[in-house]
C-alpha cells in the first residue's frame, strides 16, 4: 500500500517538475522573441527614418543611343574607357534649371542628343545634358537617372558626380522647400555612397587643377552662377554633420 502511494507521489513530482521546466522554457522563448521584436522594431524605425523622404520615380529614357553617347563622352572627354556608362559618386552638384517646369525639363532631358542650337556644347559631344534628380519649387523630388549611371551636367566631373537640378532661376530664386528637400536628399545619398564633396555648379571651377578634374580639353569650360550663393549657404546649414567639402 505504502509502495503504491510512494509511486503515485513520484509520478506527481515528475509532472510538476516537467510543468515547471516547460514554464521556464516558454518564458525564456517569450522574452527572447520580445527582445528580438523590439530590436527589429527600432531597426525598422531607424531604416524607415533614413528613407522617410518621398522620391517620385520619373526616369528619362536611357536608351541604347544615350548609352553609346555616354560611353563616347566618358572616353573622349574624360579619358575613361568603360563597357557600361556607370559612375562611382564622389561629388554632389547642385544646379538650377534657369526656368521651365518639371514636365518641360523632363521632356528636354529625355532627348538623347543635345539640341543643335547649343553650338558650343554640341561641338564637344552630341550627348544631351541631364541630371539624376529634379526638385520642383514645392520641394517634390523626382528621380530621373539611376544614381550610378552617367549624366552630363558638370564639365570635368560628370564621371564621379550626382547632379541635382532645381526648378528656378536667378530671377526666380529657389524656395525654402527646395532647401529642405535638397538637404534631405543629400543626407540620403551620403548614406548610400562615399560622398566627399558638395558643390554648386558655380563652384566647379575650383576642381580644374585637381586630380579629380577629368576634361581632356583645358579650354572647355563655361562660367556658371547656379544655384545661387544664398541657396548653398542655406542647404549647408542643414547638414553640417556630414562634413562635406566644397574644394578638393
Amino acid at each position: 500500500m505504502m509502495g503504491n502511494v510512494f509511486l503515485k507521489y513520484i509520478k506527481l513530482y515528475k509532472k510538476y517538475v516537467l510543468l515547471i521546466f516547460s514554464f521556464i522554457l516558454c518564458s525564456s522563448y517569450i522574452n527572447f522573441f520580445k527582445i528580438r521584436s523590439k530590436h527589429c522594431y527600432f531597426k525598422s524605425k531607424s531604416f524607415e527614418s533614413s528613407l522617410s523622404i518621398k522620391i517620385i520615380e520619373k526616369p528619362i529614357d536611357y536608351s541604347d543611343e544615350r548609352t553609346k553617347l555616354s560611353l563616347a563622352y566618358l572616353k573622349i572627354r574624360h579619358g575613361i574607357n568603360q563597357q557600361k556608362p556607370t559612375i562611382k559618386p564622389l561629388i554632389i552638384v547642385l544646379h538650377y534649371t534657369a526656368g521651365g517646369t518639371v514636365n518641360s525639363i523632363f521632356n528636354y532631358f529625355n532627348n538623347a542628343k543635345i539640341e543643335k542650337k547649343r553650338i558650343y556644347n554640341s561641338q564637344q559631344s552630341y550627348l544631351n545634358v541631364s541630371a539624376h534628380y529634379l526638385i520642383d519649387r514645392d520641394g517634390r523630388i523626382y528621380h530621373l537617372v539611376q544614381d550610378t549611371l552617367f549624366a552630363r551636367h558638370t564639365i570635368g566631373l560628370n564621371y564621379c558626380s550626382i547632379g541635382i537640378e532645381n526648378i528656378g532661376s536667378n530671377d526666380k530664386p529657389l524656395t525654402q522647400e527646395q532647401v529642405v528637400s535638397n538637404s534631405n536628399l543629400i543626407r540620403l545619398l551620403c548614406s548610400k555612397f562615399s560622398i566627399n564633396y558638395l558643390i554648386g555648379h558655380s563652384e566647379y571651377s575650383r576642381f580644374r587643377k585637381s586630380r579629380i578634374w577629368k576634361e581632356k580639353d583645358p579650354n572647355y569650360f563655361t562660367n556658371k552662377t547656379d544655384p545661387g550663393d544664398d541657396f548653398l549657404v542655406k542647404v549647408r546649414k542643414l547638414i553640417p554633420d556630414l562634413k562635406l567639402k566644397d574644394t578638393p
